[in-house]
């Protein structure tokens, strides 16, 4: 069957499905279970949700398996993890079904890190709550935390236990703490769940090494190479140079088991239906230690299909529609986040955006805004980015981004020829000098990054902490204070953009404080090889109190980054799911969208070259800023009180070399989603 024939298929389907009968089956247990009020919401949620997950439980598993028993199965695993889901999170639940779009606010704010670099152990984060407030936090990603391997692990992504935290950060005990000590505090907390792969040491793995027919097929074994040379034929290779190839040899088995990133870690098989029905006991699980977000890793790479490249393939969204339909009968509150570093066009899919509409997560990656502000800070042109951000298509409501500068992972230049060329540029040549710029081999780059892998195009992805891609280290190395000032400029400017253009703004640990690349990451041997740990440094808590109320490097970036949070937070027309307009400029060198609900409106622009660049009076009155308010702005650019631009800054508007200015305009207009 064709992909988009399967696609169609499980969109389309009016699978016969005896959902009355089912209920009724249910109800009698789910009283007994749950009590009668609570018996009465999982029974609603059951008849709303299941329709959802039969189709692509249909689409499947229907050839093969009785997708009845399936759903049965499935359901018994919610009610299980109803019946033992803790009463204040219940609570929660009650209060986000009541408000679907609770995490879509303008004060929702994320920070991403890692437990061990920010403060050592799950019970030494609780301690820096307080500064996390700070920050405006209100979205709190951890990132791996769940038991890994010992040794190399990839970063905590080969997992050895779902329903175990990693020994050294703490137990399962304190991550419950930190979710309560966050949902008493209006904060949500988000973790890392590997969808795709378990370690070899899982308990999975170990039962099918040990023999157990039922496990070895939650895995993907082949007797000899016939299989993997077929499939290799059409796979990318992942990490060229850390883990060459997709399949590992293992004795024990005597066969070759999929491990599409590393050898240590083992695909899963989501054609076994109750490898699904694994997953979705151990999201249940999770979500009733408290946590309200689960990112979910690699999820693209679920199914595997002879003859392409065993990505983004519609049976993984089906995958996660099935997923995303039963979690929601027994944790509503819970929310799923994919992350899928592809093409800027095939994002939207994660989010449900197919024809039509099949809820699938809430959140996913939005790639392409970094992408798109590292490749206008080295061009110092703005158009790339209006290109491509013009043409993308709204997401499905209640859905949006996770809009970021820098990650823990490398930046990939997931630069769509298509918009390239629509502006005059090559696409690969364009990806070719991105990498060339931000690793310093360009005469003029202000960035101190490293290729993390060349491919043979030449396209490598870059490592590199978003200080050091800035220049600040370069103007600091160099003590230019010129070239420091500017550098400060970029990292707020992309911030001011994140923070603006759409979706959950996520600050990136230390970016706050423009912490520097870790000088010592190859010291820790377990490192040594992968240089993306140059870009996951321990926090710097000296640096952090010396930067309050200081006015060095640190300092001034802790207080521009406050001051967008606060600003933000303030801001109807910044609710991450309102629209957004592209506006078109005469300037090349400035990016302007405009985001409103009625009754506020904002239009920002941002200046990507080193040289302040003048808005006229007829643009500004072609773009509808007639008496507009200077909202906030690049330091030094904000007028007292928030005088009307015409009476404070004449007919002419100037925005800052490497700056940015939020203007509000209230007409009662909303930028169309």
């Amino acid at each position: 069957m064709q992909s988009v024939e399967l696609m169609r298929r499980a969109q389309l389907s009016q699978v016969t499905f005896p959902l009355a009968n089912l209920i009724d089956e249910v109800s009698p247990r789910a009283r007994a279970r749950l009590g009668s009020k609570e018996a009465e919401a999982f029974l609603r949620r059951l008849a709303r949700y299941v329709p959802d997950g039969v189709g692509p439980l249909q689409d499947l598993y229907g050839d093969v398996h009785d997708v009845g028993s399936l759903v049965r199965r499935l359901v018994d695993v919610t009610l299980d993890r109803a019946a033992s889901r803790p009463e204040s999170l219940r609570g929660l639940d009650a209060r986000r079904e009541a408000d679907p779009g609770w995490f879509l606010e303008p004060s929702t704010i994320g920070y991403v890190c890692y437990v061990d670099r920010f403060a050592g152990t799950l019970h030494g984060l609780r301690s820096r709550l307080d500064y996390l407030a700070s920050l405006g936090v209100t979205y709190l990603h951890l990132m791996p935390v769940l038991a890994a391997r010992a040794g190399e692990s990839d970063g905590g992504y080969a997992v050895r236990d779902f329903e175990a935290v990693e020994p050294r950060l703490g137990t399962m005990a304190h991550l419950t703490a930190l979710a309560d000590d966050l949902h008493a505090r209006g904060a949500a907390l988000c973790i890392d769940l590997v969808l795709n792969h378990t370690a070899r040491e899982h308990d999975w793995a170990q039962r099918a090494l040990a023999g157990d027919p039922a496990y070895r097929e939650f895995f993907l074994v082949f007797p000899d190479r016939t299989g993997p040379d077929a499939y290799e034929a059409t796979l990318p290779e992942i990490f060229p140079d850390l883990a060459p190839g997709s399949f590992t040899f293992v004795p024990e088995l005597d066969g070759w088991v999929w491990t599409t990133f590393r050898e240590f870690q083992w695909d899963l098989n989501y054609a076994n239906p109750a490898v699904l029905e694994a997953m979705l006991g151990t999201m249940l699980g999770l979500a009733n230690r408290g946590v309200d977000i689960l990112r979910l890793d690699a999820a693209p790479f679920l199914w595997k299909r002879l003859g392409t490249t065993c990505m983004d393939l519609p049976e993984a969204h089906l995958v996660m529609q099935a997923l995303r339909a039963f979690t929601s009968i027994a944790a509503p509150g819970l929310l799923l986040k994919a992350e899928a570093m592809l093409a800027p066009d095939l994002l939207g899919k994660y989010l449900g955006d197919h024809d039509p509409y099949h809820p699938e997560c809430d959140l996913a990656y939005d790639n392409q805004v970094m992408v798109l502000l590292w490749s206008s800070m080295a061009t110092q042109d703005a158009r790339l980015a209006a290109q491509a951000l013009s043409r993308r298509r709204p997401v499905p409501k209640p859905t949006t981004w996770g809009t970021y500068v820098r990650c823990h992972d490398d930046i990939g230049w997931a630069v769509a020829d298509a918009d390239a060329e629509a502006i005059g540029l090559d696409g690969p040549s364009h990806r070719r000098f991105l990498s060339d710029f931000y690793a310093g081999d360009v005469a003029w780059s202000f960035a101190r990054g490293v290729r993390f892998q060349a491919s043979a195009l030449g396209e490598a992805p870059i490592s590199g902490m978003a200080s050091a891609l800035c220049g600040i280290e370069q103007a600091l190395a160099e003590g230019d204070e010129v070239k420091l000032r500017l550098a400060e400029r970029r990292l707020e400017t992309m911030y001011s953009v994140v923070f603006s253009v759409g979706g959950i703004p996520l600050v990136y640990m230390g970016d706050e404080v423009a912490l520097p690349n870790d000088g010592n990451w190859e010291d820790d041997p377990a490192h040594a090889g992968d240089n993306r740990w140059m870009h996951r440094p321990p926090m710097d808590w000296g640096r952090v109190q010396a930067a309050e109320g200081g006015t060095g490097v640190a300092g001034r970036t802790l207080a521009r980054v406050r001051r967008l949070a606060a600003k933000r937070a303030r801001r109807p027309a910044l609710r991450s799911d309102t629209g957004i307009a592209i506006l078109p400029m005469a300037n090349p060198h400035v990016l302007a969208y405009r985001r409103g609900v009625p009754g506020d409106g904002l239009v920002a622009l941002a200046n990507f070259s080193t040289s302040p660049q003048v808005v006229g009076a007829a643009q500004l009155e072609s773009m509808g800023l007639a008496g507009a308010v200077l909202l906030h702005g690049t330091e030094g650019a904000e007028a007292p009180g928030g005088a009307a631009l015409g009476a404070a800054l004449g007919p002419d508007l100037t925005v800052p070399a490497c700056g940015f200015l939020w203007l509000g305009v209230d007409d009662g207009a909303a930028v169309a989603r």
